[in-house]
């Protein structure tokens, strides 16, 4: 009876344990999410635009290292650029943190340096687009280091039964702390005369607000979670590109993992594009003022709380892989439909942000818990490393074809009906995956559904 309450007691201190670490890690979804949507998808976009168009030629075109570029082009190839710099950086630095199990201080060291690019947006007046340009890809690459990290303690936080649910539930913190802060945003922004601000003003400081909030909440998780020891054998790592090659060589060995990462990069691919350019395409394509937009994105913030959290709970009935197919579908159908919005019209605009809110958060918590159980233990952040390659804003052949069709074409309602491929191809490749043989290959328990 005696060793039955000890253990009945040490099993109570080990959840309470993990549900407080689960608690400190959705507070970085709420730190880092701000990012996300007030620069990345709501202000940056339309205003380093505006940026670089006063800073163009008679022709259109800035030339940044001498190359010409289509000042509307410049934002998406902006982004596109933070990938190649993440690429590099974030195979290195995962398998670092496997090698030597310190997440924790690498997590903080990444998010800082975004936070404090995003604040140093403030400076972007004038026609200063290349510093936008380099503030945007230090910025961007260091949240893509950041959130593979914190991806990565997934699966040591959470038991296989628990991780679509927390999953979920760290989305839902996210953007319920978007809508919180584009709220704000949009009071600022709407009343920025009463403020004694210029709307230009009015925007940078958004744009600082989103670093200052990412650092300040940081604070949570870096108090809360825990660093593990090294499952792996600590040893020299290679240069980033060359990581990167061990890290997928390493995949081939797990054949199944590869396929639903390839899947996944597709089809996260199209989902990461359409929030980084969106905004784009309804101030330039569809004549949208920004209070519009503001409206749009925070509709999306606020139904993306109840998708997350309502996919979560489909899937415990139909499992995660359907759950993510059927969302795929909705995208594909919601991509249509937006190519025929008329210009000028917000009410269809809205209509389209509220079916992306309610794909939005579901499709990308799933995805990220359900390759939780695809990854061999002891290789998290290693294998969180080629995932996050095309999480948050982070992909760089979607941002590219957008900026290449719409610098081809001048028209960015094509720009925005290429992303359709993605989700189709994605589709695709996710149908074949077998998930329950590839969670047994890969050396993990079989949750009851998935």
């Amino acid at each position: 009876m005696g060793i039955e309450t000890v253990r009945t007691t040490a099993s109570d201190d080990e959840a309470a344990g993990r549900r407080r670490e689960q608690r400190g890690w959705y507070f970085y979804d709420w730190a880092c999410s701000v990012y996300s949507t007030s620069v990345l998808t709501v202000f940056l976009g339309p205003y380093l635009t505006s940026v670089a168009k006063a800073a163009a030629d008679s022709d259109g075109y800035v030339h940044p290292l001498g190359v010409p570029v289509r000042a509307g082009s410049f934002f998406a190839y902006s982004v596109s650029l933070s990938v190649i710099v993440a690429v590099v950086v974030m195979p290195l630095v995962g398998a670092a943190a496997d090698r030597t199990g310190r997440k924790k201080p690498l997590l903080g060291a990444a998010a800082y340096v975004g936070a404090a690019a995003t604040t140093a947006m403030f400076l972007l007046g004038g026609d200063r687009y290349l510093l936008g340009g380099v503030l945007l890809i230090v910025a961007n690459a260091a949240q893509s280091v950041a959130m593979m990290l914190y991806n990565s303690y997934l699966p040591q936080i959470a038991p296989p039964e628990e991780r679509d649910a927390v999953s979920s539930r760290g989305w839902a913190f996210g953007y319920a702390a978007g809508s919180l802060v584009l709220v704000v945003n949009l009071v600022l922004y709407l009343a920025h005369d009463s403020f004694g601000v210029s709307e230009s003003t009015a925007v940078r400081i958004c744009l600082a607000s989103a670093g200052l909030w990412w650092g300040g909440f940081t604070l949570i998780p870096l108090l809360r979670l825990r660093d593990r020891p090294a499952a792996l054998r600590e040893e020299a790592t290679a240069p980033g590109l060359r990581q990167l090659a061990a890290t997928v060589r390493d995949m081939r060995r797990h054949p199944l993992t590869l396929s639903f990462l390839l899947a996944y990069l597709v089809y996260n691919d199209g989902i990461q594009t359409v929030i980084s350019q969106a905004s784009v395409y309804g101030s330039e394509e569809l004549g949208l003022g920004q209070s519009t937009l503001i409206g749009a994105v925070l509709l999306v913030q606020v139904l993306a709380v109840a998708g997350a959290l309502g996919m979560g709970r489909l899937a415990r009935t139909y499992g995660a892989k359907r759950t993510i197919l059927g969302s795929l579908a909705a995208w594909t159908l919601t991509l249509g439909a937006g190519y025929f919005l008329p210009a000028g019209a917000p009410v269809g605009f809205f209509l389209l942000a509220a079916a992306i809110g309610l794909v939005l958060g579901g499709s990308q918590a799933l995805s990220r818990s359900l390759f939780s159980h695809l990854v061999p233990p002891g290789k998290e952040a290693e294998y969180f490393s080629a995932y996050e390659m095309s999480d948050r804003g982070m992909s760089w052949l979607g941002p590219l074809l957008f900026g290449v069709t719409y610098q081809l074409t001048g028209s960015y309602r094509d720009a925005i009906v290429s992303l359709v491929a993605f989700f189709v191809l994605g589709f695709l490749l996710l149908a074949r995956v077998p998930v329950r043989r590839a969670i047994r290959d890969a050396g993990n328990p079989l949750p009851e559904r998935i």
